[in-house]
């Protein structure tokens, strides 16, 4: 057995790519998306169908902000003819600070899933670990939306999130080892001692310890090392390239996560109201430099899908206006 199928035994496999025929290749439970991966999955010719339907779909709007969610949406339902499970969909990042404008896009999304007969269940909106999207998410578990919050780097935004009731949480263990590796000056880390593999591993053992319903799912590798040394996490979100790497592996996977051994782990309870979050977030210097860079990234890739199909609806509206 492979490791690839080996890890399959003991965590769900999600595939953290926009690319639909990767995913009929490796054969993941769920699917991630977010707006790097679609301005990369949009830009490939064999996707064009998607963008063009996108465009059709949202013609006639003023905001191409209409345009971008149908294509969200296109990528979303048809990675849900390939994977059983549930597909992630990120709410724009610009709105990683206003809870109600997160609610109301988040519904939007629903929206779209439900009249394109996808069954909402099947859907999990990915929202920052902001405070304000935390509380977002809090919201719309509460109207049975549930969601995915991404951009997790510390373990206050880990409570804040199992506190609220969130459906799935996904700390990004590669972004974590990248800023240590910087501010530390080394080249890397055992697998045991990855800063983000320790981070993961601490958030798994609370959540288990105090009987949170809400899921770990571990993403962002950088090395198969880190997803090793993470087997038996609920979730694994991992690259087409990795599962690859994975695949191509013989040798033995032991479980390293295991539910009765976090029982007995020595980890406090712990709860955090917003100055107590505010504050234990600024005191971790990497999730905040890590968190505000996430976010800065994400809205700049938006806008350059925004700007992408803007160019292409410009070209649409000729095309119909030329044909009469």
């Amino acid at each position: 057995m492979n490791a690839l199928s080996a890890l399959k035994e003991m965590t769900v496999v999600v595939a953290d790519t926009g690319d639909i025929e990767s995913m009929r290749q490796y054969r993941p439970q769920d699917a991630t998306t977010n707006p790097s991966l679609l301005l990369k999955a949009a830009a490939q010719p064999q996707y064009q169908n998607i963008v063009a339907s996108a465009i059709e779909a949202g013609a006639g709007s003023d905001s191409v902000d209409v345009v971008l969610d149908h294509l969200a949406v296109g990528f979303g339902t048809e990675i849900l003819k390939i994977v059983p499970g549930r597909v992630s969909t990120e709410v724009d990042a610009r709105l990683s600070f206003d809870t109600e404008a997160t609610i109301r896009k988040a519904e939007s999304i629903i929206d779209l899933y439900v009249k394109s007969g996808v069954d909402s269940d099947r859907i999990l909106i990915k929202v920052a670990s902001t405070w304000e999207g935390i509380r977002a998410a809090e919201a719309l578990e509460k109207r049975n939306i549930h969601c995915n919050l991404t951009l997790l780097f510390s373990f206050a935004q880990a409570v804040a999130c199992a506190d609220a009731g969130v459906t799935l949480i996904s700390p990004f263990v590669g972004r974590i080892l990248d800023w240590y590796k910087v501010n530390e000056g080394v080249d890397g880390y055992a697998p045991a001692e990855d800063p983000g593999v320790k981070s993961v591993t601490r958030i798994y053992n609370y959540y288990k310890k105090h009987g949170y319903q809400t899921a770990v799912m571990g993403a962002s590798f950088r090395n198969t090392d880190e997803i090793k040394e993470l087997a038996g996490c609920d979730l694994l979100t991992i690259s087409p390239a990795l599962m690859g790497e994975l695949e191509a592996d013989d040798g033995a996977l032991p479980r390293k996560l295991d539910e009765a051994a976090a029982k007995q782990s020595a980890e406090p309870l712990m709860s955090l109201d917003e100055s107590g979050f505010r504050w234990h977030l600024n005191e971790d210097a990497m999730a905040t430099e890590k968190l505000a860079e996430g976010i800065r990234n994400f809205a700049t890739d938006t806008e350059k899908l925004e700007a992408m199909v803007g160019e292409l609806s410009v070209g649409a509206s000729s095309a119909r206006a030329a044909r009469g």
